[in-house]
């Protein structure tokens, strides 16, 4: 093997067609891109959610009820939840937001809420941000504590 008798392995190069580059190539007037419309000429891109020039769905849909821009979000937390944790030995006695972050029932910057759901037997002093009545009235049922961030 010499310089003169080196080539590339088989099928590893293909011919590409350069289009745009003169009516001798094969691909050059129109250069692929048909006659006329939108899409034959430079600098075209279709906007998101384009639909050919009818209304598009986003504009047909009627605007529909109100947003309050101050709601807050709770993350809610079921009773039964907190039971579970405590039954796999993952929580003893109390219950705060790390404890909770850590266990992923929640997020470090979320609101928390305990909910009535399901029934607690483990006396458990919770911390969080809201509870339910009957959250509240379970929690103080089994012996824990509720307290209000």
């Amino acid at each position: 093997m010499s310089l003169h008798n080196l080539k590339p392995a088989e099928g590893s190069v293909k011919k590409v067609k350069r289009i745009a580059r003169g009516e001798g190539s094969g691909k050059g007037g129109t250069a692929a891109r048909g006659h006329k419309g939108a899409k034959s000429r430079s600098g075209y891109s279709r906007k998101v959610g384009f639909e050919g020039g009818q209304m598009p769905l986003q504009r047909r849909v009627p605007k529909f009820g109100f947003t309050n821009i101050n709601r807050k979000e709770y993350v809610g937390v079921n009773l039964d939840k907190l039971q579970g944790l405590v039954d796999s030995g993952k929580i003893t006695d109390t219950v705060n937001l790390d404890v909770l972050v850590e266990n992923r029932l929640a997020r470090k910057n979320d609101l928390v809420k305990i909910l009535g759901g399901g029934e607690l037997k483990a006396k458990l002093n919770i911390t969080v941000h809201k509870f339910t009545a009957s959250a509240k009235a379970a929690i103080e049922a089994a012996g824990g504590e509720a307290v209000t961030l």
